[in-house]
């Protein structure tokens, strides 16, 4: 089995040293009809065929100052081999074949895949000569070129704007609102061009710039990671000088060299060679199955002891794109028509905030407004005629006055920490689109849960910025935050933490690929992350659920944990039969026949692996729970509108706000309410299994019942007052549509989390 470090052989090896050990010993089998001499050539044979590659190995590792149960192999395996007991040699050989087999995949340290990284980097350039555009390979371009990068296009070298220009720079800082660039301000490579044509003057050489220093990060934390030692290495450190020392002793008392030969035979390490294998490789089958990949046995033992977990926060945490969030409208406009100016604009540009409009368009559904002579400014917006009118979406003129409400607005973003979309027509603005990336529904807990599996620390690692990152890890619970992180400071902030404890790397994008190298173990997102991500981590989410992550910490606690019980219990009980043939009560063929007993037990208790039941909603409840996490999205509107009421009741003199108040309570009546109590009649009842009790919805319960009497209580208003717009003393009216809106976003957001996370499937 050797150890993992230092040795690169293709998996093909291991197979091909299995398939010619379980011939010879199949055919030592049939030939034994014959008669005892074919059947002893070709077991003796199995056994050289293991012995040769087995001490190969273990001569690699001795001279590193390495041994481990591949040490005690050679030993049984020449030990029988020396006094004729072919068949006990046989059995041993096909064990460690099969256990090199099941360890093959397991050596993912020594070298890293970095293809990914290469392949993203632009293998061209455009360069402006006078008023031609040529394209030429990337390594030709020299500092002082004019550069001309692409809509679409990866940045090639480092360089300075001519012209402004927006940008993704997810792939290096992990924030993912694409920034404006002014000119003559710095763009790194590897960032994306995610607005028109732009023009650089380079300023480095691709191989100088940041993005091919990421790809040498990479690289170096890769060579640098240590070897892993493993479980069925540290076991036999202590358990081959006790089982040399017994036969040692044997042989020096009796002087009978066979007694030593059958303590040998006896003490072979196959709860080590096998059962340890078969519990990792059955904690790997059960990962998988709940759609996390580990690439090797031995990522999955160091991701059953972390005590350290380091995540990425946009599209880790967060869902790694901007949401419109929030929506405040001038008095006059409402939310649909806000809704459809905007996303009749914005429907016809690639910007990823104009795509988070046209979502919100359709969540609401809003249809967008037929828009014409759509045309885009970098940095400043898209711009339309609707209706005979200009709808500009994007940036506010600086020179535009504000009213008011518009910097209410800019006010409630600033608190929100979120971006600003405004929606202005003839240079009148009448709404603001407020934007964020928002906390997976999920994050919260699978924090928990990690918690709860025995991670210890957990740090939040991001190139965003600092108020953004303290607010997650707030919302979480997370201990420490590294904000304004470059791929270089994630690396050396991984390594530190490793001085700590086991350390995983939690990430989904380019400029997590390094870190994830660095660490201990690596996991990534692999459903929206990126390529290079994937290829660098050991360890991949196959979709877009953070709370895999906890499943497979927990899965691989377990499984490490069978592993430790069937090393463990294999072990003590060849230390029995070491001593029974020390005492001459066991030659070596029955000291084999009891080793094959002391397997198969072992073997069965290691199989537990592949069990463990988690606990997941049946067919029913889980059509349910996708059903209710729809209309919360349908709903979003509908809690807004709350929202939208009580300011147009504190501004006061609105004459709209009458008119507001009463269709916000039509829509709560009719469409919220109803879906509160589909709630509390169909899903909670359908969750009390998965929930161990119906006391788990209690104060869900309470929720609903408090959101009622908050609605009757608006109804209530509505029915004495004449005209909610004028009235003089409205202290308890706002109250009511404040407190309703407070109760609804914390109810649906406890809901989400709670819940409709639980669902099998992401919806």
């Amino acid at each position: 089995m050797g150890a993992t470090g230092g040795r690169r052989r293709l998996p093909s090896g291991e197979t091909a040293l299995l398939v010619v050990v379980a011939a010879l010993v199949a055919a030592g089998g049939v030939a034994r009809v014959a008669g005892p001499v074919p059947a002893a050539v070709l077991w003796a044979a199995a056994d050289v065929v293991a012995l040769v590659p087995t001490v190969v190995w273990v001569v690699a590792d001795l001279r590193v100052r390495r041994y481990g149960a591949d040490l005690l192999a050679v030993l049984a395996l020449g030990g029988t081999l020396a006094v004729g007991e072919f068949l006990a040699g046989a059995v041993i050989a096909v064990m460690v074949a099969t256990g090199r087999l099941l360890e093959a995949a397991a050596r993912r340290r020594a070298g890293r895949d970095l293809s990914a990284l290469l392949e993203r980097a632009p293998g061209q350039a455009h360069l402006r000569r006078g008023e031609d555009v040529e394209t030429v390979p990337v390594g030709l371009v020299r500092p002082g070129d004019r550069v001309v990068v692409l809509p679409g296009e990866v940045v090639p070298v480092d360089g300075a704007l001519v012209v402004d220009g927006t940008f993704d720079e997810s792939a290096l800082t992990g924030e993912a609102v694409p920034v404006t660039r002014r000119a003559p301000e710095p763009v790194r490579s590897g960032v994306v061009n995610a607005g028109a044509a732009v023009d650089l003057t380079a300023t480095a050489t691709a191989g100088d710039s940041t993005y091919a220093g990421v790809v040498a990060l990479a690289r170096q934390a890769a060579a640098s990671s240590a070897p892993v030692a493993r479980l069925a290495d540290r076991i036999a450190v202590w358990f081959l000088p006790a089982a040399l020392l017994v036969a040692g002793l044997a042989w020096a008392f009796t002087g009978d060299p066979e007694r030593a030969v059958a303590v040998l035979v006896t003490a072979t390490p196959c709860p080590l060679l096998l059962a340890v294998p078969i519990a990792v490789t059955g904690g790997m089958s059960r990962a998988s199955r709940a759609g996390v990949v580990v690439k090797g046995g031995a990522a999955l033992e160091l991701l059953g002891r972390v005590s350290t977990l380091v995540m990425d926060k946009t599209g880790t945490v967060t869902e790694g794109r901007p949401e419109v969030v929030d929506l405040v409208c001038a008095p006059g406009t409402t939310r649909e028509e806000a809704l459809a100016l905007a996303a009749g604009v914005e429907r016809y540009s690639p910007h990823v905030l104009a795509s988070a409009v046209v979502r919100a368009a359709e969540r609401a559904g809003v249809r967008p407004a037929n828009a014409h002579g759509v045309t885009e400014e970098p940095g400043r917006g898209a711009r339309g005629d609707v209706d005979g009118r200009t709808v500009h979406v994007g940036r506010l003129p600086s020179a535009a006055p504000q009213p008011d409400w518009a910097r209410d607005a800019a006010r409630r973003a600033h608190l929100d920490l979120a971006g600003v979309i405004w929606v202005s027509r003839d240079d009148e603005p009448v709404a603001a689109l407020l934007v964020r990336d928002r906390i997976r529904t999920d994050a919260a807990r699978t924090m928990r849960r990690l918690r709860a599996a025995g991670v210890r620390r957990v740090v939040l690692l991001t190139g965003d910025r600092v108020d953004n990152a303290v607010e997650v890890a707030g919302m979480l619970g997370i201990d420490e935050v590294h904000a304004n992180a470059t791929p270089a400071d994630k690396i050396a902030l991984v390594r530190a933490a490793r001085s700590g404890g086991t350390t995983a790397m939690v990430g989904d994008g380019i400029n997590d690929a390094p870190a994830l190298a660095a660490a201990d173990v690596g996991v990534a997102l692999g459903s929206r992350g990126s390529t290079a991500a994937a290829q660098a981590a050991d360890a991949v989410i196959l979709d877009d659920r953070i709370d895999r992550l906890a499943d497979a910490v927990d899965t691989a606690r377990r499984a490490r944990r069978v592993a430790l019980q069937s090393a463990g219990l294999g072990t003590v009980l060849s230390l029995l039969a070491m001593l029974a043939a020390a005492g001459g009560f066991l030659v070596p063929v029955a000291g084999a026949l009891v080793q094959e007993a002391i397997d198969l037990a072992v073997i069965a208790n290691a199989l537990r692996a592949l069990g463990g039941r988690t606990r997941r909603p049946h067919a029913e409840a889980d059509r349910l729970l996708h059903r209710f996490a729809h209309e919360h999205e349908e709903l979003l509107q509908v809690r807004a509108m709350v929202r939208q009421a009580a300011d147009a009741v504190a501004r006061g003199g609105d004459p709209d706000a009458d008119a507001l108040v009463r269709r916000t309570h039509r829509l709560l009546t009719e469409r919220l309410l109803p879906h509160e109590r589909a709630e509390e009649t169909t899903l909670y009842p359908a969750l009390t299994e998965v929930l161990g009790g119906a006391e788990a919805t209690l104060t869900m319960s309470r929720g609903h019942a408090e959101i009622e009497r908050l609605v009757r209580r608006l109804g209530r208003h509505l029915a004495t007052s004449p005209d909610i717009g004028r009235l003089d003393r409205t202290g308890d009216l706002l109250a009511t549509l404040y407190g309703l809106d407070a109760i609804l976003t914390l109810h649906f957001a406890q809901e989400e989390e709670a819940y409709f996370t639980l669902a099998t499937t992401p919806g």
